[in-house]
């Protein structure tokens, strides 16, 4: 029996049942892959369900406000992939008359997808002769194979394509793709793979040269940044308080939140005073407050965010402001939606 027959095999029995997995709709298929790319299955099949409630069709979806699709994204990171998710919806409706291309070069076109969305979408929905290549596939054919070139590689991202569309299953490409892809995720897991009941144990080579624990091998990652963010909360005696967009191209891009103060370290009470004399000369400060006594440490795959958020009362009206009660409908980063539920008990 060959590699991609075992897997095949294995797939029939230890599939999970999950809630794209019996449509080719690839609406559907296409909505699952650009929200479980990094992301956990379990946490994104809730946001998956909530969009497929609100957005049936890829037409509803593009004919959404792209503030509405960022606050049902909210929570599930990673931002731009709702601004993406809302420009290809909109590209499918204004040029492909709301029918998803079904090959894939033509996949690749749509602003958020690349080699993997691509090849996935043309094989599970158009069973077109594509290998996936994901995290759980890399790992996998690294151990299987034991090879040991850096998946993050361009040498290594070019080596483990080739390796994967020679050893895919042309006949069933679309249970194939979909299963090699279930193994990486419950039985060649990161850690602790259940070796002992594998159906490829006598062949792989990472177990006969025990090197399990080392692949697939990754170069290192971007050095961490430190950041210092200082989120001013106004609240005026009217009940009322500031948001700003965010804008350009950094992180959370078109999302909302509090008059940021951004500094080197953390700041001390007097330090922030003085911002505020400098920044809000014209409003008439009662008191401020810090709401959480150590920072707030927000971690991004690239940078550490040391979070601190300033109660701010005041008596005269602050330039642009909104009910408070009303700052639970914008779409807000994760740290402030978690801030403004620990408010809300307080």
């Amino acid at each position: 029996m060959t590699f991609s027959e075992r897997i095949l095999v294995w797939y029939k029995v230890n599939k999970r049942t999950l809630p794209w997995r019996s449509t080719r709709d690839p609406y559907k298929i296409w909505l699952s892959e650009i929200m479980l790319q990094q992301t956990r299955v379990v946490q994104g099949t809730p946001y998956y369900l909530k969009f497929i409630h609100n957005y049936p069709k890829v037409h509803d979806l593009a004919n959404a406000s792209e503030e509405e699709v960022l606050k049902l994204w909210q929570g599930l990171g990673y931002y731009s992939r709702a601004r993406n998710l809302h420009a290809t919806a909109k590209m499918v409706v204004g040029e492909y008359g709301g029918k998803f291309p079904d090959t894939y070069k033509e996949l690749l076109l749509l602003k958020g997808v690349g080699d993997y969305t691509a090849s996935a979408i043309s094989s599970i929905c158009f069973d077109r002769s594509e290998p996936v290549v994901d995290g759980n596939v890399y790992r996998v054919l690294s151990r299987y194979f034991g090879i040991d070139l850096p998946i993050n590689s361009t040498e290594g991202v070019k080596y483990f394509k080739k390796l994967a569309r020679e050893v895919m299953n042309v006949q069933n490409i679309r249970d194939y793709n979909q299963g090699i892809m279930e193994f990486g995720a419950i039985q060649c897991s990161p850690k602790s793979p259940d070796c002992n009941s594998c159906p490829l144990n006598e062949s792989c080579v990472a177990l006969q040269t025990n090197k399990v624990a080392i692949l697939p091998v990754k170069l290192k990652k971007t050095k961490v940044r430190n950041r210092y963010f200082n989120y001013v909360v106004f609240i005026s005696e009217r009940g009322e308080t500031v948001l700003e967009q965010r804008k350009g191209k950094g992180i959370w891009q078109n999302l909302w939140q509090f008059p940021l103060v951004e500094s080197d370290s953390e700041l001390s009470k007097p330090a922030l005073e003085e911002e505020l004399s400098t920044l809000y000369c014209s409003t008439e400060v009662v008191s401020v407050d810090k709401f959480n006594t150590d920072a707030i440490v927000h971690k991004l795959s690239h940078q550490h965010l040391y979070t601190t958020f300033w109660i701010v009362h005041t008596k005269s009206e602050v330039k642009d402001s909104v009910s408070f009660e009303d700052v639970e409908n914008y779409p807000v980063p994760v740290l402030i939606a978690e801030f403004l539920a620990r408010f809300g008990k307080k």
